[in-house]
């Protein structure tokens, strides 16, 4: 497998670690991997810039994937996959060694620190689990600070402090240091201090389903179809139904809101089919036709009126 970036290929970083091995045998092996010496950094570099050489390239990379350990280690307090950040840190690596100039003067080291950690810092932006947390440079700036800041206030503390949170004259400092409104520091330090939960938790040991946001965060009932549906039936059961009562003699109309709209004080319906029958002087199954009949014109007049 290759990783390319722009018109450079190199063979994936992640290809040193043995068979079966994890991310301590991934550390362990780039570890190990030999420092390039100056002058044989100049080499090979000059190899890459000249001729394209990408066994050159290779190198390059291969002698600095310890660096890019060391950085990505910095960033381990977002609560991001120390892999992925070694990951990320590699492609910037490899980007640093596509642009690197041997005729500069500088070693690729402090070249491609830039690179690294500009990677990094996107990749946690790109994925943590505050949306939009930092949109501004500045803002950046606050984001990737205010861990250290908090810690360098701890340990400046003369007194031993299980405070965890910044006081009005640390929020004013770090304000002023970093260019930002006090009011976004507060915001910030909400936010980056708020819990992970987990939206949809699996099952726990005993079988048991976990219940989590998942289960009350929809609601179908605000889905505008659902409430279209809803709105539409609640002008059928109003002026549709009285539009269908209308559409029906007296006798049939009666017949059917007792039979089917009438509820008393006592929550009991009204008249029963015999009731009906003995005031209409006529059979209860006369009256039973008689519903029938309404019922059907009813539903017409309905399906017309929708």
């Amino acid at each position: 497998m290759t990783v390319q970036t722009g018109a450079l290929q190199v063979a994936n970083p992640w290809s040193v670690v043995p068979p079966l091995g994890n991310l301590d045998a991934y550390i362990s092996a780039v570890n190990r991997l030999p420092m390039l010496t100056p002058e044989e950094e100049q080499s090979f570099a000059r190899q890459l810039k000249d001729h394209n050489d990408l066994e050159a390239a290779g190198k390059l990379v291969l002698s600095h994937l310890r660096l890019v350990v060391s950085v990505s280690r910095k960033y381990l307090g977002y609560g991001l996959p120390h892999g992925d950040l070694i990951q990320e840190g590699n492609i910037g690596l490899m980007k640093a060694v596509k642009r690197f100039d041997p005729d500069q003067g500088v070693r690729l080291v402090s070249y491609a620190l830039h690179w690294i950690k500009a990677e990094i810092h996107e990749y946690i932006l790109k994925n943590w689990r505050m949306v939009k947390v930092a949109t501004t440079k500045a803002q950046r700036k606050l984001f990737f600070n205010l861990r250290s800041m908090k810690q360098r206030f701890k340990d400046d503390a003369d007194v031993e402090t299980h405070r965890d949170t910044l006081t009005d004259a640390q929020i004013d400092v770090m304000a002023k240091q970093l260019n930002v409104k006090r009011e976004e520091v507060i915001e910030m330090e909400t936010r980056m201090s708020g819990g992970d939960v987990l939206l949809d938790p699996s099952p726990s040991d005993d079988g048991e389903q976990a219940f989590g946001p998942i289960a009350y965060l929809a609601d179908a009932g605000h889905e505008p179809t659902a409430m279209i549906e809803s709105r539409q039936r609640d002008v059928m059961a109003s002026d549709g139904i009285a539009a269908a009562l209308d559409a029906l003699d007296a006798r049939s109309r009666r017949i059917v809101e007792e039979r089917w709209l009438k509820v008393n004080d006592d929550g009991s319906g009204g008249l029963t089919l015999h009731d009906l029958a003995a005031e209409y002087g006529v059979s209860a199954e006369r009256i039973r036709q008689i519903e029938v009949a309404a019922m059907k014109k009813m539903k017409k007049a309905l399906a017309e009126y929708a």
